[in-house]
Protein backbone atom coordinates (compact mmCIF):
# COMPACT_ATOMS: atom_id res chain seq x y z
CA UNK A 1 0.00 0.00 0.00
CA UNK A 2 1.46 3.47 -0.92
CA UNK A 3 1.70 6.10 2.29
CA UNK A 4 1.06 9.67 1.68
CA UNK A 5 2.02 12.42 3.86
CA UNK A 6 -0.25 15.29 3.65
CA UNK A 7 1.77 18.08 5.68
CA UNK A 8 -0.07 22.01 4.14
CA UNK A 9 -0.90 25.23 6.04
CA UNK A 10 -4.08 26.58 5.74
CA UNK A 11 -5.16 28.51 3.14
CA UNK A 12 -5.97 31.80 5.01
CA UNK A 13 -9.46 33.07 4.89
CA UNK A 14 -10.61 30.09 3.68
CA UNK A 15 -9.37 26.88 5.16
CA UNK A 16 -7.26 25.48 8.28
CA UNK A 17 -4.48 23.69 7.91
CA UNK A 18 -6.53 20.47 8.98
CA UNK A 19 -9.40 21.17 6.64
CA UNK A 20 -6.85 21.28 3.55
CA UNK A 21 -5.20 18.07 4.98
CA UNK A 22 -8.70 16.71 4.81
CA UNK A 23 -10.09 17.98 1.44
CA UNK A 24 -6.74 16.52 0.11
CA UNK A 25 -7.53 13.01 2.04
CA UNK A 26 -10.34 12.70 0.06
CA UNK A 27 -9.23 13.24 -3.67
CA UNK A 28 -6.93 11.05 -2.93
CA UNK A 29 -9.37 8.64 -1.55
CA UNK A 30 -10.77 8.56 -4.97
CA UNK A 31 -7.88 7.27 -6.48
CA UNK A 32 -7.55 3.91 -4.33
CA UNK A 33 -6.96 2.70 -1.03
CA UNK A 34 -3.78 4.33 0.48
CA UNK A 35 -2.25 4.79 3.87
CA UNK A 36 -2.66 9.32 4.24
CA UNK A 37 -0.80 10.88 7.17
CA UNK A 38 -2.67 14.06 7.72
CA UNK A 39 0.29 16.70 9.16
CA UNK A 40 -1.44 20.29 9.68
CA UNK A 41 1.54 22.62 9.07
CA UNK A 42 2.23 26.41 9.88
CA UNK A 43 5.03 28.63 9.73
CA UNK A 44 4.91 30.16 13.07
CA UNK A 45 2.17 33.10 11.66
CA UNK A 46 -1.32 33.35 11.90
CA UNK A 47 -2.97 29.31 12.14
CA UNK A 48 0.52 27.88 14.06
CA UNK A 49 -1.80 27.25 17.40
CA UNK A 50 -4.42 25.72 15.38
CA UNK A 51 -2.46 23.77 13.35
CA UNK A 52 -0.27 22.40 16.46
CA UNK A 53 -3.39 21.36 18.46
CA UNK A 54 -4.41 19.65 15.01
CA UNK A 55 -1.49 17.61 14.79
CA UNK A 56 -1.07 16.88 18.00
CA UNK A 57 -4.79 15.87 19.33
CA UNK A 58 -4.31 18.72 21.77
CA UNK A 59 -7.46 21.35 22.71
CA UNK A 60 -7.65 25.44 22.55
CA UNK A 61 -8.41 27.16 24.90
CA UNK A 62 -10.14 31.12 25.70
CA UNK A 63 -8.31 33.33 28.10
CA UNK A 64 -9.57 36.87 28.43
CA UNK A 65 -6.65 39.08 28.64
CA UNK A 66 -5.72 42.73 28.39
CA UNK A 67 -5.77 43.78 24.79
CA UNK A 68 -3.01 46.51 23.11
CA UNK A 69 -5.32 49.36 24.11
CA UNK A 70 -6.11 48.00 27.81
CA UNK A 71 -9.43 46.63 26.83
CA UNK A 72 -9.85 43.28 27.39
CA UNK A 73 -10.01 40.85 24.44
CA UNK A 74 -11.04 36.77 24.00
CA UNK A 75 -7.65 35.44 23.38
CA UNK A 76 -7.37 31.71 22.20
CA UNK A 77 -4.08 29.32 22.62
CA UNK A 78 -3.89 25.92 22.92
CA UNK A 79 -2.97 22.98 24.67
CA UNK A 80 -0.65 19.92 22.74
CA UNK A 81 -1.65 16.70 23.14
CA UNK A 82 1.94 15.74 24.45
CA UNK A 83 0.45 17.57 27.65
CA UNK A 84 3.55 19.40 27.98
CA UNK A 85 3.54 21.94 25.37
CA UNK A 86 1.11 25.25 25.03
CA UNK A 87 1.12 27.47 21.87
CA UNK A 88 0.72 30.73 22.23
CA UNK A 89 0.33 33.70 18.89
CA UNK A 90 1.03 37.07 20.54
CA UNK A 91 -1.32 38.21 18.10
CA UNK A 92 -4.32 36.77 19.76
CA UNK A 93 -3.61 39.27 22.89
CA UNK A 94 -1.34 42.07 20.90
CA UNK A 95 -1.81 41.77 17.49
CA UNK A 96 -2.52 44.52 15.18
CA UNK A 97 -6.18 43.54 13.89
CA UNK A 98 -7.69 44.13 17.60
CA UNK A 99 -7.05 47.72 17.03
CA UNK A 100 -9.12 50.21 14.78
CA UNK A 101 -7.28 52.13 11.95
CA UNK A 102 -7.66 55.09 13.37
CA UNK A 103 -6.38 54.14 16.81
CA UNK A 104 -3.32 52.62 15.54
CA UNK A 105 -0.32 54.09 17.96
CA UNK A 106 3.32 51.84 19.42
CA UNK A 107 3.49 54.35 21.47
CA UNK A 108 1.09 53.63 23.66
CA UNK A 109 -0.02 49.98 22.72
CA UNK A 110 1.13 47.10 24.75
CA UNK A 111 2.04 43.46 25.19
CA UNK A 112 0.47 43.05 28.68
CA UNK A 113 -1.89 40.87 27.18
CA UNK A 114 0.74 38.41 26.07
CA UNK A 115 2.45 37.83 29.07
CA UNK A 116 -1.02 37.26 30.32
CA UNK A 117 -1.70 34.35 28.13
CA UNK A 118 2.07 33.09 29.30
CA UNK A 119 0.85 32.92 32.62
CA UNK A 120 -2.42 30.86 31.98
CA UNK A 121 -0.29 28.39 29.98
CA UNK A 122 1.83 28.27 33.54
CA UNK A 123 -1.09 28.30 35.51
CA UNK A 124 -2.32 25.18 33.17
CA UNK A 125 1.05 23.18 34.36
CA UNK A 126 2.77 23.44 31.01
CA UNK A 127 6.21 24.18 31.19
CA UNK A 128 7.20 23.97 27.25
CA UNK A 129 5.54 26.69 25.47
CA UNK A 130 5.88 28.18 21.76
CA UNK A 131 5.05 31.63 21.31
CA UNK A 132 4.34 32.56 17.44
CA UNK A 133 5.29 36.58 17.37
CA UNK A 134 3.88 37.82 14.14
CA UNK A 135 1.62 40.18 13.56
CA UNK A 136 2.16 42.34 16.83
CA UNK A 137 0.52 46.24 17.46
CA UNK A 138 3.35 46.96 19.58
CA UNK A 139 6.84 48.40 20.21
CA UNK A 140 7.44 48.10 23.73
CA UNK A 141 10.00 45.58 23.35
CA UNK A 142 8.01 42.87 25.25
CA UNK A 143 7.96 45.69 28.55
CA UNK A 144 3.87 44.84 29.19
CA UNK A 145 4.75 41.19 28.68
CA UNK A 146 7.26 41.52 31.53
CA UNK A 147 5.04 43.76 33.67
CA UNK A 148 2.46 40.88 33.62
CA UNK A 149 4.53 38.41 34.53
CA UNK A 150 5.76 39.89 37.64
CA UNK A 151 8.95 41.97 36.48
CA UNK A 152 9.00 45.43 37.67
CA UNK A 153 10.14 47.82 35.62
CA UNK A 154 11.27 51.47 37.44
CA UNK A 155 11.33 54.70 36.48
CA UNK A 156 13.60 57.41 38.49
CA UNK A 157 11.12 57.90 41.46
CA UNK A 158 11.04 53.74 42.04
CA UNK A 159 7.86 53.69 40.18
CA UNK A 160 5.76 51.24 37.63
CA UNK A 161 6.56 52.73 34.09
CA UNK A 162 3.51 52.34 31.90
CA UNK A 163 2.04 50.49 28.75
CA UNK A 164 3.59 51.41 25.23
CA UNK A 165 6.40 52.50 23.55
CA UNK A 166 6.65 55.48 24.51
CA UNK A 167 6.92 54.74 28.51
CA UNK A 168 10.72 52.83 27.91
CA UNK A 169 11.56 56.47 27.71
CA UNK A 170 11.03 56.36 31.50
CA UNK A 171 12.91 53.00 32.14
CA UNK A 172 15.54 53.50 34.87
CA UNK A 173 15.63 49.77 36.39
CA UNK A 174 14.68 46.65 36.05
CA UNK A 175 13.72 44.22 39.17
CA UNK A 176 13.64 40.36 38.33
CA UNK A 177 13.22 39.54 42.07
CA UNK A 178 9.21 39.38 41.43
CA UNK A 179 9.35 37.49 38.46
CA UNK A 180 6.99 34.28 38.24
CA UNK A 181 9.44 31.83 39.53
CA UNK A 182 8.08 29.12 37.12
CA UNK A 183 9.45 30.65 34.53
CA UNK A 184 12.59 29.58 35.35
CA UNK A 185 11.48 26.30 34.63
CA UNK A 186 10.07 26.80 31.66
CA UNK A 187 11.45 26.34 27.66
CA UNK A 188 10.03 28.45 25.60
CA UNK A 189 10.84 28.51 21.59
CA UNK A 190 9.78 31.64 19.60
CA UNK A 191 8.59 30.98 16.06
CA UNK A 192 10.46 34.26 14.48
CA UNK A 193 10.98 34.50 11.04
CA UNK A 194 12.70 37.87 10.32
CA UNK A 195 16.24 38.63 11.58
CA UNK A 196 15.82 42.19 12.45
CA UNK A 197 17.92 43.79 15.13
CA UNK A 198 16.12 45.63 18.36
CA UNK A 199 16.79 49.33 17.03
CA UNK A 200 18.47 50.98 13.70
CA UNK A 201 17.18 51.49 10.37
CA UNK A 202 16.73 47.77 10.62
CA UNK A 203 15.30 47.66 13.66
CA UNK A 204 11.96 47.36 14.93
CA UNK A 205 10.80 50.74 15.21
CA UNK A 206 12.12 51.84 11.86
CA UNK A 207 11.15 49.09 9.44
CA UNK A 208 7.85 48.13 11.44
CA UNK A 209 6.18 51.11 13.11
CA UNK A 210 4.84 53.05 9.81
CA UNK A 211 2.38 49.82 9.77
CA UNK A 212 1.80 50.04 13.27
CA UNK A 213 0.48 53.64 13.17
CA UNK A 214 3.96 55.69 13.78
CA UNK A 215 4.67 58.53 12.10
CA UNK A 216 8.19 59.63 11.43
CA UNK A 217 8.51 61.66 14.15
CA UNK A 218 7.26 58.72 16.41
CA UNK A 219 9.58 56.27 14.48
CA UNK A 220 12.11 58.51 15.54
CA UNK A 221 10.64 58.40 19.48
CA UNK A 222 10.22 54.73 19.90
CA UNK A 223 13.79 53.97 17.78
CA UNK A 224 15.61 56.33 20.86
CA UNK A 225 13.43 54.37 23.44
CA UNK A 226 14.33 51.18 22.01
CA UNK A 227 17.94 52.07 22.80
CA UNK A 228 17.31 52.87 26.46
CA UNK A 229 15.35 49.64 27.03
CA UNK A 230 18.53 47.71 25.46
CA UNK A 231 20.77 49.67 27.92
CA UNK A 232 18.93 48.86 30.89
CA UNK A 233 18.37 45.37 30.09
CA UNK A 234 22.18 44.73 29.61
CA UNK A 235 22.58 46.12 32.46
CA UNK A 236 19.95 44.82 34.83
CA UNK A 237 19.70 41.48 33.54
CA UNK A 238 22.79 40.59 32.20
CA UNK A 239 22.07 40.19 28.34
CA UNK A 240 23.09 41.90 25.42
CA UNK A 241 19.67 41.65 23.35
CA UNK A 242 20.86 44.44 20.57
CA UNK A 243 21.82 42.66 17.88
CA UNK A 244 20.46 39.35 18.36
CA UNK A 245 18.73 38.42 14.75
CA UNK A 246 15.08 38.58 15.60
CA UNK A 247 15.31 40.53 18.73
CA UNK A 248 13.36 43.62 16.44
CA UNK A 249 10.05 40.97 15.88
CA UNK A 250 7.04 42.30 17.14
CA UNK A 251 8.36 45.61 18.38
CA UNK A 252 10.74 43.88 20.01
CA UNK A 253 9.21 40.84 21.96
CA UNK A 254 12.12 39.51 20.64
CA UNK A 255 14.10 40.55 22.45
CA UNK A 256 11.80 41.15 25.51
CA UNK A 257 10.70 37.17 25.62
CA UNK A 258 14.81 36.42 25.45
CA UNK A 259 15.71 39.04 28.45
CA UNK A 260 12.79 37.93 30.97
CA UNK A 261 11.88 34.75 30.19
CA UNK A 262 14.84 33.00 28.69
CA UNK A 263 13.74 32.12 25.24
CA UNK A 264 15.21 31.08 22.32
CA UNK A 265 14.12 32.22 18.75
CA UNK A 266 14.09 29.74 16.12
CA UNK A 267 12.38 29.46 12.59
CA UNK A 268 8.94 29.12 13.13
CA UNK A 269 8.88 26.10 10.58
CA UNK A 270 11.42 24.17 12.27
CA UNK A 271 9.42 24.41 15.24
CA UNK A 272 6.20 23.05 13.83
CA UNK A 273 8.26 20.58 12.10
CA UNK A 274 9.68 19.35 16.00
CA UNK A 275 6.31 19.75 17.24
CA UNK A 276 4.72 17.64 14.72
CA UNK A 277 7.55 15.32 14.76
CA UNK A 278 6.88 15.18 10.96
CA UNK A 279 10.04 13.16 10.37
CA UNK A 280 8.31 10.47 11.84
CA UNK A 281 5.12 11.25 9.20
CA UNK A 282 7.59 10.72 6.34
CA UNK A 283 9.38 7.73 7.27
CA UNK A 284 7.99 4.86 4.82
CA UNK A 285 6.20 7.74 2.44
CA UNK A 286 5.92 7.43 -1.14
CA UNK A 287 4.61 10.96 -1.79
CA UNK A 288 4.54 14.11 0.15
CA UNK A 289 1.71 17.00 -0.57
CA UNK A 290 1.77 20.15 0.81
CA UNK A 291 0.96 23.56 -0.18
CA UNK A 292 -0.28 26.81 1.04
CA UNK A 293 -2.34 30.12 -0.18
CA UNK A 294 0.13 31.16 -2.95
CA UNK A 295 4.03 29.82 -4.17
CA UNK A 296 5.66 32.19 -4.84
CA UNK A 297 9.39 33.18 -4.48
CA UNK A 298 9.35 33.86 -1.02
CA UNK A 299 8.35 30.35 -0.23
CA UNK A 300 11.59 29.71 -0.45
CA UNK A 301 12.70 31.23 3.12
CA UNK A 302 10.75 30.27 5.52
CA UNK A 303 7.66 28.82 4.82
CA UNK A 304 5.85 25.91 4.94
CA UNK A 305 6.25 24.55 2.05
CA UNK A 306 9.98 24.62 1.44
CA UNK A 307 10.27 23.36 5.04
CA UNK A 308 8.13 20.62 4.36
CA UNK A 309 10.37 19.76 1.46
CA UNK A 310 13.17 19.80 3.43
CA UNK A 311 12.31 16.92 5.43
CA UNK A 312 10.98 15.07 2.65
CA UNK A 313 14.41 15.60 0.77
CA UNK A 314 16.37 14.23 4.28
CA UNK A 315 13.25 11.09 3.36
CA UNK A 316 13.83 10.78 -0.28
CA UNK A 317 10.02 11.10 -0.23
CA UNK A 318 9.06 13.46 -3.70
CA UNK A 319 7.05 16.95 -2.86
CA UNK A 320 4.27 18.66 -4.90
CA UNK A 321 2.70 21.62 -3.86
CA UNK A 322 -1.08 23.08 -4.02
CA UNK A 323 -1.96 26.89 -3.63
CA UNK A 324 -5.04 28.90 -4.35
CA UNK A 325 -1.88 30.72 -7.14
CA UNK A 326 1.44 29.67 -8.42
CA UNK A 327 3.12 32.49 -9.95
CA UNK A 328 5.63 32.11 -12.30
CA UNK A 329 8.69 33.16 -10.46
CA UNK A 330 7.65 30.04 -8.12
CA UNK A 331 9.45 27.69 -10.13
CA UNK A 332 12.69 28.62 -8.04
CA UNK A 333 11.27 26.32 -5.53
CA UNK A 334 12.26 23.09 -7.82
CA UNK A 335 15.48 23.81 -6.30
CA UNK A 336 14.48 23.81 -2.78
CA UNK A 337 13.39 20.29 -3.41
CA UNK A 338 9.26 20.95 -4.65
CA UNK A 339 9.27 18.65 -7.32
CA UNK A 340 5.61 19.76 -8.91
CA UNK A 341 3.38 22.85 -8.11
CA UNK A 342 -0.14 23.12 -8.85
CA UNK A 343 -2.88 25.79 -8.58
CA UNK A 344 -6.19 24.11 -7.44
CA UNK A 345 -8.13 26.95 -9.56
CA UNK A 346 -9.43 24.96 -12.96
CA UNK A 347 -10.88 28.07 -14.50
CA UNK A 348 -11.61 31.27 -14.58
CA UNK A 349 -13.66 32.87 -11.22
CA UNK A 350 -13.08 35.04 -8.83
CA UNK A 351 -11.28 35.25 -5.71
CA UNK A 352 -13.91 35.66 -3.27
CA UNK A 353 -15.41 32.57 -5.00
CA UNK A 354 -12.38 30.23 -4.68
CA UNK A 355 -12.02 30.80 -1.52
CA UNK A 356 -15.51 29.96 -0.03
CA UNK A 357 -14.69 26.85 1.82
CA UNK A 358 -17.04 24.10 -0.02
CA UNK A 359 -15.14 25.54 -2.97
CA UNK A 360 -11.96 25.52 -1.92
CA UNK A 361 -12.55 21.98 -0.53
CA UNK A 362 -14.03 20.44 -4.18
CA UNK A 363 -10.75 22.37 -5.91
CA UNK A 364 -8.27 21.20 -3.29
CA UNK A 365 -9.91 17.32 -3.54
CA UNK A 366 -9.91 17.71 -7.15
CA UNK A 367 -6.15 19.06 -7.72
CA UNK A 368 -4.92 16.55 -5.52
CA UNK A 369 -6.62 13.39 -6.76
CA UNK A 370 -4.89 14.77 -10.60
CA UNK A 371 -1.58 15.34 -9.11
CA UNK A 372 -1.77 11.49 -7.40
CA UNK A 373 -2.75 10.08 -10.36
CA UNK A 374 0.02 11.63 -12.54
CA UNK A 375 2.63 10.44 -9.68
CA UNK A 376 1.09 7.07 -9.98
CA UNK A 377 1.31 7.25 -13.72
CA UNK A 378 4.79 8.03 -13.87
CA UNK A 379 5.87 5.29 -11.26
CA UNK A 380 4.15 2.71 -14.02
CA UNK A 381 6.26 4.05 -16.69
CA UNK A 382 9.58 4.05 -15.15
CA UNK A 383 11.73 1.37 -16.47
CA UNK A 384 12.71 -1.11 -13.75
CA UNK A 385 15.72 -0.69 -11.39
Amino acid sequence: MHKIVVAPDSFKGSLTALEVCEAAAAGIARVGDFEVAQVPMADGGEGTVQSLVDATGGELVTTTVTGPLGGPVDAVWGLLGDGETAAIEMAAASGLPLVPDDLRNPLVTTTFGTGELIRAALDAGRRKLVVGIGGSATTDAGAGMAQALGVRLLDADGQEIGHGGAELARLVNIEMAAADPRLRECEIRVACDVDNPLYGEKGAAHVYGPQKGACPEDVETLDQNLRIFADVAERDVGLDVRDLPGSGAAGGLGAGLVAFCGATLEPGIEIVIDAADLPAAMRGADLCITGEGRLDSQTAFGKTPAGVATVAGRAGVPVIAIAGSVAFEATVLHEHGLHALASIVNGPMDLSEAMQPDAARELIGFTVEQMVRCFLAGRASAPAQ
